[in-house]
């Protein structure tokens, strides 16, 4: 096989991948870009709406703009692209802290890929029918809302003439408005939950704009349909239980699934990488380096993010981090070889990013609120005390909250776990 040795490999160019390799180079270490696809980008090349990049540039871009962004970076720093490439396995010798080995599958053959580090950034797929177990015939016409959005946005097809959207993710919503201006018919979007699952800003841009129903509270019984959907039916929840006395038929020929994505980690988990439950990705620490040292993670494959703009930012500290890690010095992102400190979710908190605390170096911690809160409090009390507080405005499942501890944050060392909470009041508007 053929050997290529690097500082550190990262996997997936999309934004995540790009931004956390351009961050490596301006550290001064050598990195090869892998993908699996033949461009970089990942899913930001069909992702032609804007409002992308209003955080990381200030000023709105579509997708493709936006990775042509990250591309013009890692093209700069001379950052080598290896498209159409599968990473197979990562290994290390057991209780080794010599180099990884990477076997590599594409047209040039099998390779061998040999690094001091590693960083995860292979995104996330979607959850399909199967995942959701929506009862039914199997028809023609059931597409995931990101395949579908590829089929008009890329390939030039449109799927069908009437749509109904499962699930209100943003994808879904965007896809709403995306049909409708192709002159496709959306019937309504059904959503489970008692609030939208995507941003509010894609509710009113592409829902309400456009008069396209949200059905709250409703769950998708049945997709009926032989050959081709001819209907969706629907019911009302009531008790958290569908109410099939209630429930009606939408005529339509085409079903669009937006139920959520899923980290893609069955690497990381091969690779030994600790996975988290509550986000499918892997466990971090305060340097978002994962259970293996020298694996870091960053993005989608790290946590779902509400904004590509998020991913950029986590993953260019991802980069920092490993730099520091090559290097074997402090960083700011985190001190290496000071205790960390466990960081768990409390009430009204579905996850929190990273999972550990270094006492004595400032953090970014990323969670999510499992319920809509107004006039919210943040805090992460250690044996019952507050060591640190923040108001906030509002918050929402679908939006991600992002808060900066600094290096006086009060976590002792030798105290017990950090627990994270929000507390304010729910459902209040």
């Amino acid at each position: 096989m053929n050997r290529r040795d690097f500082d550190a490999v990262v996997i997936g160019a999309g934004a995540a991948g790009m931004a956390a390799a351009a961050s490596l180079a301006a550290r001064g270490h050598s990195a090869a870009l892998i993908d699996r696809e033949p461009f970089t980008g990942g899913i930001l090349p069909q992702c032609i709406h804007n409002g992308f990049g209003l955080h990381r540039y200030g000023e709105e871009l579509t997708g493709p703009e936006f990775a042509a962004r990250l591309e013009r970076d890692v093209r700069a720093a001379g950052i080598p692209f290896f498209p159409d490439t599968t990473v197979l396995s990562i290994s290390r010798q057991a209780g080794s802290d010599g180099p990884f080995s990477l076997t590599l599958s594409s047209s040039r053959g099998m390779e061998e890929f040999r690094s001091r580090a590693v960083i995860l950034a292979m995104g996330s797929r979607e959850r399909n029918r199967g995942n959701v177990r929506i009862p039914g015939d199997r028809p023609a016409g059931v597409f995931t809302a990101g395949l579908a959005q590829r089929l008009i946005n890329v390939e030039g097809y449109t799927p069908g003439s009437r749509a109904v959207i499962v699930g209100s993710g943003d994808i879904g919503l965007i896809m709403a408005r995306r049909l409708t201006l192709s002159g496709v018919k959306v019937e309504g979007v059904v959503e489970l939950l008692p609030f939208p699952s995507g941003l509010a800003r894609n509710v009113a841009q592409c829902l309400e704009d456009f008069s396209i129903p949200l059905y709250l509270s409703h769950a998708t019984t049945r997709i009926i349909g032989r050959d081709r959907v001819r209907a969706v039916e629907i019911a009302p929840l009531e008790g958290g239980a569908p109410r099939l006395d209630r429930a009606r038929a939408i005529e339509c020929d085409t079903v669009l699934l937006s139920v959520g994505l899923v980290p893609e980690n069955e690497l990381s988990a091969r690779s030994g990488v600790s996975i988290n439950p509550a986000t499918h990705g892997p466990v971090v620490d305060s340097t978002l380096m994962t259970s293996v040292p020298g694996v870091f993670a960053a993005g989608n494959v790290l946590h779902v993010h509400d904004l590509v703009d998020r991913v950029a930012e986590e993953a260019e500290r991802a980069g920092a981090a490993c730099a520091a890690w090559l290097d074997r010095k402090a960083a700011a992102a985190g001190a290496y070889g000071r205790a960390e400190v466990p960081l768990a979710s409390g009430r009204n908190v579905r996850y929190t990013v990273p999972s550990s605390l270094a006492p004595g170096a400032p953090a970014t911690v990323l969670l999510r609120s499992l319920v809509p809160l107004d006039r919210a409090t943040f805090t992460i009390r250690q044996d019952g005390a507050v060591v640190f507080s923040k108001r906030l405005a509002w918050v929402r499942p679908a939006e991600m909250v992002s808060v900066a501890l600094g290096a006086d944050t009060a976590v002792d060392p030798a105290g017990g776990t950090c627990v994270a909470s929000l507390e304010g009041g729910e459902g209040e508007s």
